[in-house]
């Protein structure tokens, strides 16, 4: 099911951060006092009730009252905040227009109100701290900006958050499920940062140019499902990509790539990462892999233009090794080296995508894990927590997607989470699961 993205936008210190923090339940954003904090967009996937979102937090925009970009504070990174805030706009499925109840109506307030209404997107404009009853009467100021009056709220206090809520999710667009899912079907998410392969990857896959293959980065604009045969498989290839690169600067195109992988990976069976091998591994690869993870993706790395290293005897084991080591929460995933240019090894993307596929439901029985990972983690228990010794009883493993395993005990809340990773190597030992993130859930016996 396609992820629907939520933006929030709105002039420098309006409380975009508190706001986006509220709404995951966490403090993830940076919030600071000062204006223009947040200078670029941060985004995770929120999830309340039966509603979940990307949301995206934008860094504060400051506008003349034409709507023109402005220089007002003698830094040229307005410029950039009003450009990634724009390109938020565009990619949203919904965007929150947020104001300062307390500052009142401003020039900047009245000009991202016409650049919202003139995206057409579905919008909800939401004042911002009004922390008491008494505050309340202040919001109507605001009725002239849009045309749905606007709700307020306190993200500092969390007032009026559980009515918003609902409106968000009474906003967002309606999605039309397939009749039924096709489980013969793999879904495989060709995603990455711009200009390492993408297009040309997909090209090479189906035998033909449907993709635009350009030198520049960003150069496909919308994500594109091609369908695909391979050896008796079906598959639904999605190229995903980012904007042109009309915009100066280069975070700006990955991180609208990054917001078009995360749509495409959470309807994806596996996401296939590709990395360029002439480019050294970024913190936005890594990025795009812990969104797969947290999606419960499969995930493979796509080593791509191999053929443009030079190459000694243990080239490629040099390269795993950088990156099982730069990126040990992901060493469960497996790398194939191809060159999407000449097609060297490149249907072993698509041999791989089948087998974390199928580990991806595979089931163990209960009678299996009690036999071997029981045995591990009676041999090896967790480590004792201010004098209280943590029992394992038994293990099982749901019916969940991906790999869900309850693990019962009498102290679940003293597991640490370097033992949670010892006890999810000892399954993959076992029992394989390549490719694929695991779940684990402890649990008191009985519940």
């Amino acid at each position: 099911m396609p992820l629907p993205t939520v933006c929030i936008v709105g002039r420098p210190n309006v409380g975009k951060s508190t706001l986006f923090n509220r709404i995951l339940r966490r403090r993830q954003a940076v919030v600071d006092p000062r204006p223009g904090v947040t200078r670029d967009r941060h985004y995770a996937v929120a999830e309340w009730g039966t509603t979940r979102v990307a949301l995206v937090d934008t860094g504060g925009l400051v506008l003349e009252s034409a709507g023109e970009v402005v220089d007002r504070s003698g830094e040229a990174m307005q410029h950039e905040i009003a450009t990634q805030a724009k390109l938020a706009i565009q990619e949203a499925d919904l965007v929150l227009f947020l104001l300062d109840g307390v500052g009142g109506v401003q020039k900047d307030d009245e000009a991202i109100a016409r650049l919202v209404l003139r995206s057409r997107k579905p919008s909800i404009t939401v004042v911002n701290k009004i922390d008491d009853e008494r505050r309340d009467l202040e919001i109507f100021d605001f009725t002239r900006l849009g045309p749905a009056e606007p709700i307020g709220v306190s993200a500092m206090t969390g007032r009026g958050m559980d009515e918003l809520l609902d409106l968000i999710a009474a906003r967002l667009p309606t999605v039309e499920l397939p009749a039924e899912e096709d489980k013969n079907t793999i879904r495989l998410a060709i995603v990455g940062r711009p200009n390492v392969g993408k297009s040309s990857l997909v090209n090479q896959l189906v035998g033909a140019t449907r993709m635009i293959v350009s030198p520049l980065p960003g150069t496909t604009r919308d994500a594109i499902d091609t369908p695909l045969e391979w050896e008796g498989q079906r598959f639904e290839l999605v190229d995903t990509a980012g904007l042109r690169r009309s915009a100066r600067v280069k975070d700006q195109v990955e991180f609208y790539t990054t917001l078009r992988s995360i749509k495409a990976i959470h309807r994806a069976d596996v996401a296939c990462l590709v990395l360029d091998a002439a480019q050294e591994l970024s913190t936005q690869d890594f990025r795009i892999a812990s969104v797969a993870e947290e999606a419960g993706c499969g995930l493979l790395f796509a080593v791509n233009k191999w053929d443009l290293i030079e190459k000694d005897t243990d080239t490629a084991g040099a390269y795993a090794k950088d990156l099982k080591a730069r990126g040990r929460s992901f060493a469960w995933a497996p790398a194939v080296f191809l060159s999407a240019l000449t097609g060297q090894r490149a249907a072993r993307t698509l041999e791989l995508a089948s087998r974390i596929a199928a580990a991806r439901r595979q089931h163990v029985p209960t009678r299996e894990l009690n036999q071997t990972v029981l045995v591990d983690m009676t041999t090896k228990p967790p480590p004792a927590v201010k004098g209280h010794f943590i029992k394992i009883n038994y293990v099982a493993q749901g019916p969940d997607v991906p790999p869900t395993f309850a693990i019962f005990c009498n102290h679940p809340e003293l597991i640490g989470v370097p033992y949670q990773r010892y006890v999810q190597n000892r399954i993959r030992e076992r029992f394989g699961f390549e490719g694929v993130p695991i779940r684990l859930r402890f649990r008191k016996k009985g519940k």
